[in-house]
């Protein structure tokens, strides 16, 4: 059965924007932006709250629109292959290669998506799509990137649910621009 993972970019102090909800802070070096980009390569399908679908819009026509070096022209296409469920209240419609918008709850996609055949887990994006999959109890991995600064505030990457939620850690790596990558399953 395909695994429900949360990957995602945090401060130090456990945010994954800044207060005015910037995101430049946390701009990947080349060595990575690959390893995203294996992540990326990990998964069947890729789960995203409206905030995230528009900011990754931009991979959908970067090629055409934008001067790529060849790591980011690897992720364009990578991205652009990989099937995504939007989840939003607001768009009636969603555009990009591969992609939908939800047509049941979270659970019921979920739930829908881990019985599918193949290889590849279920990635989750966004901190509130995240919070709700975590509330459900549908996440079965943290993979977390922590960026060496302190924002003071924005949105946190762990969701504040008052309850407590045991990790146990599967692996870690340090990159030399001083993030430090830490993978952990939800034990139940």
């Amino acid at each position: 059965m395909r695994r429900v993972t949360y990957s995602l970019t945090t401060s130090a102090d456990g945010f994954i924007t800044a207060p005015d909800g910037g995101l430049d802070w946390g701009q990947p070096d080349e060595e990575l932006f690959r390893f995203a980009t294996d992540e990326v390569r990990g998964l069947a399908v890729h789960l995203l709250g409206r905030r995230l679908y528009e900011t990754m819009l931009y991979w959908d026509d970067a090629e055409q629109t934008q001067p790529l070096d060849e790591d980011e022209k690897v992720f364009a296409r990578l991205w652009k292959a990989l099937p995504k469920v939007v989840f939003s209240t607001t768009l009636t419609e969603v555009r990009g290669a591969n992609t939908r918008l939800a047509t049941g709850d979270l659970a019921s996609e979920i739930a829908e998506l881990r019985d599918q055949p193949g290889e590849g887990n279920i990635g989750i994006g966004g901190a509130e799509l995240a919070a709700e999959a975590a509330r459900l109890d549908l996440l079965d991995e943290y993979r977390v990137r922590v960026h060496p600064v302190l924002l003071g505030g924005g949105i946190p990457y762990f969701p504040q649910q008052g309850r407590m939620t045991e990790l146990e850690r599967i692996g870690s790596q340090s990159f030399a621009c001083g993030v430090q990558f830490m993978h952990y399953r939800v034990v139940r």
